[in-house]
Order: C-alpha cells, then structure tokens, then sequence
C-alpha cells in the first residue's frame, strides 16, 4: 500500500454501494436528500462572524455553490482547486497517474481527496486571519472566535466533501456539479418570482415577473419591458447552451481485430466545457480582489469602487454595464458601448486562452486522445492501426472545436452580463451545461430500470 493510500484510509469516507448497478429510485433519493441538506447548510449561520466582507463577491459565490457568512461558505472551492491542480499536474506530467487501469484511478482519488482537505484547512484560515470572514471588530476573545471560525469552516467544508462522495457513489452525477446547478436555480427562481418587496424599491416586488406586471398596472411600460428584457434574456442564453451543448462532431472509428464492427467517438462542439468560464471568473474576482486591496492601502492601480460598483480604471472596463437598463433609462452614452466591446473582449479572449491552455494540459489534446482511443483498440477505417495517423485527424477536428466553443462560451456568458439577465452568465451557463448532462444520466439510467433488453445492452 502506498503511502498516499495509507493516509486516505485512516480519513472518513462513504462506502460504495454493494450493488453493481443502483436503481433508479434509489440514487433519486440520495440525490435529493443530499440536495435538501446542502440548502439547510446553506442557511446555518457561522458562530462568533462579524461583518462579512466576502459578501461583495456574489459573482465568485455562483460557481462555488457557496454561501458566505454560512457554515459552508467554503462551497466547493476546495474541491475544484485540487481537483484542477492535480488534473494540471498530472496532464503536464510532473506527477503520473495510470487513469487506465483500477489501481492508478484509486491512487489519483485518493491524493484528490487529501489535496481537497488540505485546501479546506488552508482557506479556511485564509478566510478568517485575512479578514474575509472576521469575527466582530472590537470583541474581547478575538483570537478564540477566530479559531472557532476556522473550526466550523473546516467543519462545513468536510461536510461538502462526503456530500460530494454520497452524490458521486449513490446519486446521479457529482456532488460539486449538483450544489453549482442548485445554487444558480435558486437565484434565478428567486430573482424571477419573489413576490416581496425589493430591498432597493420596497413599492415593487423583487421578483421580474411580478414586477413587470406592477409596472405595467401602473402605466410605466418602459420599466416593465426591462423586467421582460431581463427574462428574454435569460432564456436566450439558456436555449443556445443547450443548442451547443447538443452539438457534437462523431469521428467513425472501427475494432482493429473485430471486422464490420464499429463506433463513433463523439467531440463536443463546446470541447472544454464550462472550464473557461469558470478560470476567467476566479481570475475577474482576482482582479476585483486586488484592485479593493490596492484601493485601501493607497493605491488605485487597478481601479477605484463606488460602493460594490467599480468606477474607474482596468477593473471599470472589464466590469459588465447593463445596457438594456441604460437603453430604457435613456441614459446610454458612448462610455457604456466602449465598456461593453471591451468587456465582451475580454471575456471572448479569455475564453478561447483558457480552453486552449486547458486543452494543452488536462490530456484533452489529439496525441493524448489518440492514446486512449487506440487503447480500447479503434482505429481509423481504411488506415493501418498508427496511433500517428489517428492524432493527425483528431487535430483537425480538436483544434477548431476548442476555439470556436470558447468564443461560443465567452460570447453568452458576455452577453448574459451585458443584457441584465436574472443571474451572471457564467451562472447560467455552467447551471445549463450541469443539468443536460445531469438529464442525459438520469434518461439512461431510467431507460435501462424500464427496459430489460437495454439493461442487458448496456452492460447491467
């Protein structure tokens, strides 16, 4: 037994299922209690918390299904950054993993899991001793509270690493996928039905479709079209990323030893996925981070704030203005369109540099595409078994797919931002790709429950 192995196995963990193969009612159970759980945390406040200064990045607590001030205000942060960082280490090969065979995969898992609570126990204290979750200013057990705000953080991020097992062993999908999509649904449920009074307007409801309609009884058409313009806008972002979502290029490929047998290895139009969006948000709250920082000790190299709003300098212009609010206010000005390309820019061209990089590194290359493909032993119909022949033609395809998917990605997470929809459109975007691919699990796994002839194709 290795050494990482060794540690792994004095850590708690949930136990696989004894079942090859769960029932659909079952992992639907699991899936929900998990997911009840997870909106019950989310609503625990932390002991012994002052003013939160976390609060301010709603748009970093979208895609780590956080809650800030909560016991799981950690969210899924650790989790995907020693999930994204053992996936670099290993795609640039300074450390390797066989993924092929049982015994690498269990050793990978294994370092996935320490690197995760390691994560947890390093940015709760960061959270905490840097001042972003702080204790009441002035309190006479300051250094006590700070420890106790360290231990439920610690508490709640653990919690969120076996909630993640409990999903990935007995429900459909993985627990880090279900707490973003359950988080992003919230807010766009609440921004668009929440009868109460806003916290802005207390006369008008919070919620765009109950305040359309309070606008429109009360003769102010522009300002109900703006709520409309709001809700269009959402639902155009979601109906193209289900529509690239959907579109796959399939390269035919037949068994080298087995003659008319064949299959079709499917690429995806959106190759990378939502990984780009997710980096350029992380890197925007950075920024925003840092330019706050900058500002306080004196120097607003980054830009100034007006509040939670950036006003001038780099970070102005790579902060979305909402042009649809603007337009109906009949307060759109040269300023806000130059604002608007440049953010648009900036979220296209970072899009298209993180794909690629991630592309480069995380073994969604040709030559390591090709490597896999040959090992299931396919190959090209009509070529000789070559590995070399095969990457050549995977090139073709991965490289455009690649560029044009992150362009498709920056392109609606922009667009989402810049038109006022009911949540950031890096939000919406990572919550549509999670749930049709969440959808896809859960039709197969009840087609194979329905039939006994697909259960027995499939492998059940």
């Amino acid at each position: 037994m290795s050494l990482i192995e060794r540690i792994s196995s004095y850590l708690p963990e949930v136990k696989s299922p004894t079942q090859k193969r769960l029932p659909f009612k079952e992992k639907l159970k699991w899936t929900l209690i998990i997911l009840v759980a997870f909106f019950i945390l989310g609503h625990i406040p932390l002991f012994g918390l002052g003013e939160s200064a976390l609060s301010q990045f709603e748009y970093l607590s979208i895609i780590l299904g956080a809650s800030f001030g909560s016991i799981i205000s950690l969210g899924i942060g650790p989790i995907v950054t020693g999930s994204i960082v053992l996936q670099l280490l290993n795609g640039s090969g300074i450390l390797k993993f066989d993924l092929t065979n049982p015994e690498g995969k269990k050793k990978f898992q294994a370092l996935q899991k320490i690197m995760a609570i390691f994560f947890v126990i390093f940015e709760a204290f960061i959270y905490v001793f840097m001042g972003g979750l702080p204790p009441p200013v002035g309190s006479t057990s300051f250094f006590m509270l700070q420890l106790i705000l360290v231990f439920q953080l610690i508490l709640g991020g653990y919690m969120i690493i076996l909630m993640d097992e409990v999903i990935s062993k007995w429900g459909f999908g993985s627990g880090i996928s279900l707490f973003i999509a359950a988080g992003v649904s919230q807010g766009i449920f609440l921004r668009a039905l929440n009868p109460f009074p806003s916290l802005i307007n207390p006369d008008v409801a919070a919620g765009a479709i109950p305040a359309m309609f309070q606008f429109l009884g009360r003769g102010l058409p522009d300002q109900a079209f703006f709520q409309l313009g709001a809700i269009l806008a959402t639902l155009f972002v979601f109906a193209i990323s289900v529509y690239g979502q959907a579109m796959k290029v399939e390269i035919p490929l037949s068994f080298g030893r087995i003659r008319g047998q064949g299959v079709r290895w499917p690429l995806n139009f959106i190759y990378t996925s939502n990984i780009p969006v997710i980096l350029i948000a992380a890197l925007m709250a950075n920024f925003q981070l840092w330019a706050r920082l900058l500002e306080k000790w004196g120097h607003p190299i980054l830009g100034t704030f007006s509040g939670n709003t950036p006003q001038s300098g780099f970070i102005a212009w790579i902060h979305p203005p909402n042009l649809l609010e603007k337009i109906f206010s009949t307060s759109l000005q040269t300023i806000d369109v130059l604002h608007a390309m440049s953010y648009l820019a900036f979220m296209i061209g970072g899009a298209v540099v993180f794909s690629y990089f991630w592309m480069q590194t995380s073994g969604m290359d040709a030559k390591s595409q090709a490597k896999q493909i040959s090992a299931y032993g396919l190959q090209i119909p009509g070529f000789r078994n070559d590995q070399r022949v095969l990457e050549r033609l995977l090139d073709r395809y991965i490289q455009p797919l690649t560029i044009m998917g992150a362009v498709l990605v920056g392109f609606l997470a922009a667009s989402a931002d810049l038109l006022g929809a009911l949540s950031r459109g890096t939000g919406i975007l990572l919550a549509v790709m999670i749930i049709y691919k969440l959808y896809e699990e859960v039709a197969k796994q009840h087609m194979m429950d329905m039939n006994p002839m697909m259960k027995k194709f499939m492998g059940g």
